[in-house]
């Protein structure tokens, strides 16, 4: 499934394969991009949807500014235990949008 559509006139991404699947306690959409591995969701199938463009775009540097040292130190998290190649560990109070 593509979640992109092309925006501002430009043409689309190439296909995009996702997972899109309902938690069990039924309240949030979980959904992974299976290139990347990003999991993120939302209340809504297509809140869940917005939120994966987001943070691939975020993944892929293609948005957004890069996470500092001290942004790491602000959220709890020694900015020695990250490893560039496997990313920041788990957070389980972050999600998508910071808060």
């Amino acid at each position: 499934m593509s979640t992109d559509t092309g925006r501002n006139g430009e043409d689309p991404s190439p296909a995009t394969h996702i997972t899109l699947e309902l938690a069990e306690d039924g309240e949030m959409w979980i959904v992974t991009d299976e290139e990347t591995g990003v999991t993120t969701q939302g209340e809504t199938r297509e809140h869940a949807l917005e939120m994966i463009d987001e943070a691939v775009a975020l993944h892929k540097g293609e948005t957004g500014d890069p996470i500092t040292d001290d942004d790491l130190r602000e959220w709890g998290i020694d900015p020695e235990t990250v490893d560039d190649e496997v990313g920041v560990p788990d957070v389980p109070w972050f999600d998508a949008e910071g808060e």
